[in-house]
């Protein structure tokens, strides 16, 4: 088939190689958000996704909008059969959505109907979840909503960050891809409606979500930690200013300290939770580099008794 591939970030490059790579598909174009301020002199820059098609010499369209005429002329032009999709953050209209003559098929890093959205492996991870996957579904308007094609499923590791989970999610989801191609193109695989039970919603994690709270029992708060991981990155705050919390484990034999009490040893710093404490491994002051957190704790010298949090 000929493809037009539409995605933005790192997490999609595995899918658009793996396509690429294909002997069965033509990868004509590639659809991307447009270049945007990164850095500390803010200057424009391509996408991930758009940098691996200009290496790879396939045209690359960068509407502001999907509704926008150009983009959608253009479209039209190439014509293409299907348009895979990994991540590519914005909605694609009915004018879009009618191109392809066998759609726009998504690759979602979740097993459908859970966790339709923006943040799927983020809300896996806080919830607690033992297994997750990625599903490739026919989109249609509404959420996350399409007839499945395929799912895989992934096991979540004790110690996965939501970056550590995404990341091989993307790499077995971009065989997942590449095969719901095929399938397609052969016509041996059909798309099967999502069931009506078992539908949650996985919207963005914004700042506020990321706070800890050490109320929380210790479990909840090392799943903030691991889901906020890398982005937006779990926080609390320390004499008013924000801490982020890199990285964190639990401490099931020690319930001495209050919620969010600090007790910071040589080589140690916990913090009291609504349960047992967790220990502190990796931290990021304001304006800092991530550091040890027991050479975070050197530095700033806790008072006995100071507390993290409001």
């Amino acid at each position: 088939m000929k493809l037009v591939f539409a995605g933005t970030p790192e997490v999609a490059v595995p899918a658009l190689d793996a396509l690429i790579a294909s002997d069965r598909h033509e990868v004509a174009a590639v659809v991307t958000r447009p270049d945007a301020p990164a850095g500390r002199g803010r200057r424009l820059v391509a996408s991930p996704v758009a940098e691996r098609a200009e290496e790879a010499g396939i045209e690359v369209l960068k509407p502001g909008r999907p509704r926008d005429e150009d983009f959608l002329a253009r479209l039209r032009e190439i014509a293409p059969d299907c348009c895979p999709v990994v991540a590519y953050g914005a909605l694609l209209p009915k004018a879009a959505l009618a191109v392809p003559a066998r759609g726009w098929v998504n690759l979602h890093f979740s097993l459908l109907p859970a966790w339709r959205g923006a943040a799927p492996v983020q809300h896996s991870v806080m919830a607690g979840d033992e297994v997750t996957g990625a599903s490739t579904f026919l989109i249609e308007e509404g959420l996350d909503s399409g007839p499945v094609y395929g799912v895989l499923t992934e096991e979540i590791r004790p110690t996965d960050t939501s970056g550590d989970l995404l990341t091989r999610l993307a790499f077995a989801g971009a065989g997942l891809l590449a095969a719901t191609m095929d399938g397609i193109e052969d016509g041996t695989l059909h798309a099967v409606p999502q069931p009506a039970e078992g539908i949650t919603l996985a919207p963005k994690i914004t700042v506020e979500d990321a706070q800890v709270r050490w109320a929380d029992p210790a479990l909840r708060v090392d799943r903030v930690v691991r889901g906020c991981t890398p982005a937006p990155g779990a926080w609390t705050l320390f004499r008013g200013e924000r801490l982020k919390l890199v990285q964190a484990t639990p401490v099931l034999d020690r319930t001495d300290l209050a919620p969010g009490e600090l007790s910071a040893a040589k080589n140690n710093v916990y913090v009291g939770t609504g349960s047992h404490a967790v220990e502190l491994i990796w931290v990021q002051p304001q304006g800092k580099k991530p550091m040890k957190a027991a050479d975070w704790a050197r530095g700033v010298r806790i008072a006995p008794g100071e507390l993290l949090g409001l």
